[in-house]
């Protein structure tokens, strides 16, 4: 088997062992997740309080809640594109950078 050349698609999902299904982009994924919520949590200890605001969808949100609504609703755009028209992922990484902004700021 040819080595894959670092950052191709055969380089980001080639299994890394048998447990599991671990790639690098599926490390990618957790390391990304894991630093937003750090991200959120040293938001909060230096800027504390986040007051709940009433957005589009009529709820009352932390800034904590909206972080979970994008990465629920971005878990859901890439799923379903994948459903539908499959790889590549960089129209659905676009329409989740849309949702991010319009949740953070609308909702």
């Amino acid at each position: 088997m040819e080595d894959a050349v670092m950052f191709s698609v055969q380089w980001w999902t080639e299994p890394l062992g048998t447990w599991m299904a671990w790639t690098r982009a599926t490390i990618a994924f957790f390391l990304f997740v894991f630093g937003c919520i750090a991200l959120m949590g040293a938001w909060e200890y230096f800027s504390p309080g986040g007051n709940p605001r009433r957005g589009v969808f009529a709820l009352e949100t932390t800034r904590g809640d909206r972080l979970f609504i994008t990465l629920i609703g971005c878990a859901f755009i890439f799923i379903g594109w994948l459903y539908f028209f499959g790889a590549p992922l960089w129209w659905p990484l676009g329409v989740c950078v849309l949702w991010a902004l319009f949740v953070f700021s609308l909702v």
